[in-house]
């Protein structure tokens, strides 16, 4: 097994600890068995969908990543780097902060927090596939049950391994994750690819997966190219968030004109908030 080191300049404010704090809780791929200073994870390479380990940890303003595995670890650091946000200039991030009150306290909420949360594209549209019609719980349940059963050492299953299997999954599930792999396989999930489109150009060809409606699209485009300023458009507890800090008044797509060209960023620092508050709530 090869590894490979590399350490990453990151432009405007980031904490790993806040970062981590919120995908211990982000049920589709929740992290487990954390150790302090650090974040462990292990991933499917989209590059050439091999196995690959990363930990990575935090020296000031440097992400250093240590990545090993058997495949491309270059495009595993590529990757790691686009999943944790990382790699997005966040120079501009306070500013939007400074116009936008309601902003400005999610900020000091989650000081230096990014999104992050899906490996890739594929495993963004595979969780869409497995949670349509279930509760957060059968599907997360059911992401484990695949990993179990047929993925690589905890890596969720290859699309070429999903493509080749009777899944037994509920309703249309098999074929829809049938059809996620082959858009995998073909490059139509890549998410360089998705992230160098418009939003919403990529959104529209990721609705070409059968399977993939409206919403789905948008959370593949959004959590798993990791866009940064991709708004969504049918998040309705997000316009209920909006609605709950800006007033019933206030609409989703005039709000976030101020938060451009970090719309992703606040949108899910609003999501987040809003779940510690209800999981408070309900606990």
């Amino acid at each position: 097994m090869a590894e490979h080191a590399v350490e990453v300049a990151v432009l405007g404010p980031w904490s790993l600890e806040t970062s981590r704090r919120f995908w211990e809780g982000f049920r589709p791929t929740a992290l487990q068995g954390q150790e302090p200073g650090a974040l462990r994870t292990t991933f499917l390479v989209e590059a050439d969908w091999s196995r690959a380990e990363a930990v990575i940890r935090q020296d000031g303003d440097h992400a250093l990543l240590a990545l090993s595995g058997s495949g491309d670890l270059e495009a595993a650091a590529t990757q790691t780097a686009r999943f944790l946000a990382i790699d997005v200039d966040g120079g501009g991030w306070p500013a939007v902060g400074d116009r936008d009150p309601v902003i400005a306290d999610a900020q000091r909420a989650l000081p230096g927090f990014r999104p992050c949360g899906f490996f890739s594209p594929y495993e963004a549209a595979a969780w869409c596939v497995l949670s349509q019609r279930v509760r957060v719980e059968q599907a997360a349940s059911l992401r484990r049950r695949l990993v179990a059963e047929h993925g690589d050492d905890g890596a969720f299953p290859a699309p070429e391994r999903i493509r080749g299997l009777d899944l037994g999954l509920p309703g249309r599930k098999t074929e829809y994750l049938h059809a996620v792999a082959d858009a995998a396989l073909d490059g139509r999930l890549d998410g360089a690819v998705l992230r160098a489109l418009d939003p919403a150009e990529a959104v529209a060809a990721v609705q070409e997966v059968k399977g993939l409606g409206p919403f789905a699209a948008e959370l593949v485009v959004v959590r798993g190219a990791n866009a940064p300023d991709a708004l969504p458009a049918h998040e309705p507890r997000l316009e209920e968030e909006v609605a709950a800090r800006y007033g019933d008044d206030a609409r989703l797509p005039v709000v976030a004109e101020g938060w451009r060209p970090y719309r992703t960023w606040a949108a899910v620092h609003l999501r987040a908030l809003r779940d510690e508050r209800l999981a408070a709530t309900s606990g």
